[in-house]
């Protein structure tokens, strides 16, 4: 007949238990109380562990939520209210800025702020939770250091394999967060120059003059050329020939002041225009230049109006007449050596 198994003693199983508390501190004061090793082991697995877990999971989502709250209602009070100085943009700091930019589109700013504030709940979310979940396994026996290390790897290996995307993602987190250009911003990108239709993370969409939709990696913007923000400048030259440049100035200026008084272009002028004089002299006569400092919305309109009101004074004080007739019936030529020389070729 054969022998029967032996019957583990009691004494084997003491090392097993006193390896399983030997990292917990309730665990090991059980033992101390005089508590059955195979109670304080049993009761470390099914009671001790799972509440540890789900104390885990507790306090991450409870985190999670008051990060994100504090994130929503900073959002919420950015797009209804005051700006606050963190995410304030630059050109808002500087105390030479004349306009803020984020007061005229107010639709702009919020959709600035839900961006930015997307971005942080799901950083926000992805470190809690990452976090919560590495020590849900550490509480379950797993050994982390290979987990770590074997992550380490494969962000480098995604780091090099998706340098573009990364750096596409950061470049659209620092544009927004700077505000360099929003929704509805006249830009210049290089190649690519009209209206911003969208702003994203990773892509800019940019529709010109002739109506293309340009798709923008915000990782291959160099510079950009915001022409909605603040104000803007409005530079009219004016040739008026060879007309005697302090009358033509003169005209100018009165034209200019119309345009000043004008009601209805009050709104888009910041300055009076002023016409500064001549700025160049070509083969074709003087130059007068007129500059008029106006708002980014205001900039088109206020340009057309002033060159048309130029161009009627120019009209109406005979001033254009005499350009036109000079350019038709130019006047001839002096021969070299002077009057008394062409004279003398003549005889």
């Amino acid at each position: 007949m054969a022998a029967p198994a032996p019957t583990p003693s009691p004494s084997v199983l003491v090392p097993t238990v006193e390896a399983s508390c030997a990292t917990d501190r309730l665990c090991k004061q059980l033992m101390d109380l005089g508590v059955s090793g195979w109670i304080a082991e049993g009761g470390y697995w099914v009671i001790i562990k799972p509440l540890r877990i789900v104390a885990i999971i507790a306090i991450a989502v409870l985190i999670r939520f008051l990060i994100v709250r504090t994130i929503t209602k900073l959002v919420t009070t950015t797009s209804n209210t005051a700006v606050p100085s963190i995410l304030r943009p630059l050109h808002e700091k500087v105390p030479s800025a004349l306009l803020d930019a984020t007061a005229v589109f107010p639709e702009r700013r919020r959709q600035r702020a839900e961006a930015i504030g997307s971005v942080l709940r799901s950083f926000v979310t992805a470190v809690v939770l990452g976090i919560a979940m590495l020590m849900v396994l550490a509480e379950l026996g797993f050994d982390l250091a290979p987990l770590l290390a074997s992550a380490g790897i494969v962000g480098v290996a995604l780091g090099f394999g998706a340098q573009s995307l990364v750096k596409d993602v950061l470049a659209g987190l620092f544009m927004l967060i700077e505000d360099q250009y929003g929704v509805g911003d006249t830009v210049d990108l290089g190649e690519a120059i009209g209206v911003v239709e969208s702003v994203g993370l990773r892509v800019t969409t940019v529709r010109d003059g002739r109506g293309v939709l340009w798709y923008i990696r915000n990782g291959e913007v160099i510079r950009v050329g915001n022409k909605s923000q603040g104000w803007a400048m409005v530079v009219v030259d004016m040739p008026i020939g060879f007309v005697n440049s302090e009358e033509a100035t003169a005209v100018l200026r009165e034209a200019a002041a119309a345009v000043a008084a004008d009601p209805e272009l009050a709104t888009g002028l910041l300055e009076p225009p002023d016409v500064i004089g001549v700025e160049q002299v070509t083969v074709d006569g003087a130059v007068i230049r007129t500059v008029a400092k106006t708002t980014a919305d205001g900039q088109l309109l206020v340009s057309r109006e002033l060159r048309r009101r130029l161009t009627e004074a120019l009209e109406t004080s005979g001033i254009a007449d005499r350009i036109a007739a000079a350019r038709l019936f130019p006047r001839p030529a002096a021969p070299p050596g002077g009057t008394d020389a062409g004279r003398g070729g003549a005889t």
